[in-house]
């Protein structure tokens, strides 16, 4: 039986990083700056600060292979949830759980930059789709069109939904 060795707990070793280091993204003009990606912890998840511009977020998608969670330091965003009556208005301290298989997207409606600490579990196929992002928007100079977006999205499980549905 051939094992990855990325998921070899065994094998794992501490990680620590200081503020303001570690990799960094632009995903969708949300910057994400990474405390540990899924090759750190044996796949088994990722933790970024995602710093969230006003008006900027994430569009309503629903990813069939990773949950995440939020915790907002900073700054405010509204969240939209699969099932919820009205968004979610998540401020300093909130925490929101988001499962698989459950749509959810967010938007800062504040006027500062909103600052998430976001886990995703297991984590390497959004980080992969993070970076696949990253580089469709650095190819066209600016934040790609959404039927790329849409694309890149469904090879990683996750489904981004029109802003009307």
């Amino acid at each position: 039986m051939n094992r990855d060795p990325n998921r070899d707990l065994a094998q794992l070793n501490s990680l620590f990083r200081a503020p303001g280091t570690g990799p960094t993204l632009d995903v969708l003009g949300v910057m994400h700056s990474y405390k540990a990606m899924a090759g750190d912890t044996g796949q088994q998840f990722s933790i970024w600060e995602s710093i969230v511009p006003p008006g900027a977020g994430a569009p309503p998608h629903t990813h069939t292979r990773e949950d995440e969670a939020f915790y907002v330091l900073s700054g405010e965003v509204l969240m939209e949830l699969e099932g919820a009556a009205d968004p979610v208005r998540l401020t300093p301290g909130a925490f929101l759980f988001a499962p698989r298989n459950q749509r959810h997207g967010y938007r800062n409606t504040g006027t500062v930059a909103a600052r998430l600490l976001v886990f995703a579990m297991p984590g390497g196929g959004l980080d992969r789709m993070f970076a696949a992002f990253n580089e469709a928007c650095e190819r066209e100079g600016r934040i790609a069109p959404i039927e790329t977006i849409t694309d890149i999205a469904a090879q990683y499980g996750v489904v981004i939904h029109p802003k009307n549905a």
